[in-house]
């Protein structure tokens, strides 16, 4: 992974993959060992869209391993309100920094940063295509409360045709396969077909789609709520009439599984009540953390700056 750039997990092996996930286990116990895993390193956020986890989350990361941070958060701040090109501003910037991490709201936006640019850059999210980062800290939170990302029930709820979250997900898991995925949507934001191809192509993956979360939640060993986000709506009253299609709240927790881990990406708006935070099911506070642990473990990976203590074991590699 050293010097690459990370527009989508696709091309990165499952094997590396698994060891993203150690290494971000590895930080979390040894906070103050690598502290200086990236001293003197300068991290690029260039965030075109508004973000508070996803930005501060990268940033926090290269703090925490000892380097340092520049760039803007919104497009308004950037010289993109001049006329600037993404190819000419990640130019630029890639002179600055040794790591780029950016967000946009156009699909492919990331891809033309990396090849624009002389440094790697992490896909920070791009329109309702991918976001790679995100991915990874749902898989670490999956693999923290089961101990496995295989041989489970994934329910996903809520805007599966805009949400890139749940797009780069069920790619991923498709890749370590055995997972049986509940779509659980109104017809007006129904899982792309492409997606479904995906599901489809996986041997040991398989799907249904469903309109009622109460029925099925019982089924589900993981459930990943998402938000109708009105940005990605032309249609305000479309936006109004879908947006409390479902809200996951104590009665409907009482239906699902004792070890049932919930997950939400953020920012909720009222699609979880608040009063299911206590549930110890609710997993999207960890989410969060782990995200940031997953973001250190990458941003050190691609830098190819080794983690003091750290070592791989033939068990992560298998």
């Amino acid at each position: 992974m050293v010097g690459s750039s990370v527009v989508t997990l696709d091309n990165i092996p499952i094997p590396e993959i698994r060891v993203l996930l150690d290494k971000a286990q590895y930080i979390d116990s040894h906070r103050k060992e690598v502290a200086n895993t990236c001293t003197g390193r300068v991290l690029a956020t260039l965030f075109y869209e508004p973000s508070t986890r996803t930005r501060l989350s990268f940033e926090t990361a290269m703090l925490r391993l000892g380097g340092k941070v520049i760039g803007f958060a919104g497009a308004q701040l950037s010289s993109a309100t001049k006329g600037e090109t993404i190819h000419d501003t990640v130019k630029v910037v890639s002179q600055y920094a040794d790591l780029i991490a950016m967000r946009h709201p156009k699909e492919g936006a990331a891809l033309v940063a990396a090849h624009s640019s002389d440094v790697p850059v992490i896909n920070a999210g791009d329109g309702g295509h991918m976001h790679p980062t995100q991915t990874l800290a749902d898989l670490s939170t999956i693999q923290a409360r089961f101990g496995r990302v295989t041989d489970l029930t994934v329910g996903l709820c809520g805007d599966l045709t805009f949400g890139r979250t749940v797009h780069s997900l069920i790619e991923t898991l498709c890749r370590f396969g055995n997972i049986r995925f509940v779509l659980i949507s109104p017809d007006e934001l129904k899982t792309p077909q492409y997606v479904l191809d995906r599901i489809d192509a996986s041997p040991t993956c398989s799907y249904v789609e469903a309109k009622d979360l109460s029925a099925v939640i019982g089924d589900l060993d993981v459930l990943y709520m998402t938000r109708v986000q009105q940005e990605r709506f032309f249609n305000e009253d479309d936006y109004l009439r879908l947006r409390d299609t479902y809200i996951l709240d104590t009665a409907k927790m009482r239906l699902a599984k004792p070890k049932m881990a919930v997950l939400h990406p953020l920012p909720r708006v009222n699609e979880i009540a608040k009063e299911v935070d206590d549930d110890p099911r609710a997993a999207y506070f960890e989410q969060v953390r782990r995200g940031m642990l997953m973001r250190m473990a990458l941003e050190s990976s691609v830098l190819g700056d080794e983690l003091p203590g750290y070592e791989t074991s033939k068990e992560v590699l298998a």
